[in-house]
């Protein structure tokens, strides 16, 4: 694969802000779950291989089931998520594929419904940095790690 820019090289000052909003991640009351699963799956829609690897990783380490991240793309289609999680996923593909329709009201009353104005606003800062490293990996040619 071809190498491209390495922005963490060429420009330490926005890794670390978006370091930055990693640690702050880390310390909010967003549970381990909820954070891998938007991570996967907002990773899934990107295309971007990197994050699909290290995030599904982490999961498994989490205690994450192989079984619950094999049908992650086809977490409507069956009963093993919960209904907080639905919602979570649910507004993680609404952000990551904004430019479509935004995101409804429906899908954003019923996060709304379930969350605290607190963990929302964490799930939507969560589901915003994913999709900011999404598009840092893909475009600087990330390589997974074997």
């Amino acid at each position: 694969m071809e190498k491209r820019i390495n922005i963490q090289e060429t420009e330490p000052q926005a890794y670390k802000a978006m370091y930055a909003l990693e640690g702050y991640l880390q310390t909010s009351g967003l549970s381990k779950t909820h954070k891998e699963l938007l991570k996967i799956r907002a990773s899934q829609i990107n295309g971007c291989a990197f994050c699909i690897d290290m995030h599904t990783k982490d999961a498994l380490k989490n205690g994450e089931t192989q079984q619950r991240i094999f049908l992650l793309n086809a977490w409507r289609e069956t009963n093993l998520f919960t209904e907080d999680e639905k919602a979570v996923l649910a507004l993680t593909e609404e952000m990551t594929k904004i430019h479509e329709h935004g995101v409804s009201d429906e899908v954003y009353n019923k996060a709304a419904q379930l969350f605290d104005p607190h963990y929302l606003s964490q799930l939507i800062m969560a589901i915003v940095t994913i999709n900011a490293w999404n598009r840092i990996a893909i475009t600087s040619k990330a390589e997974i790690a074997q």
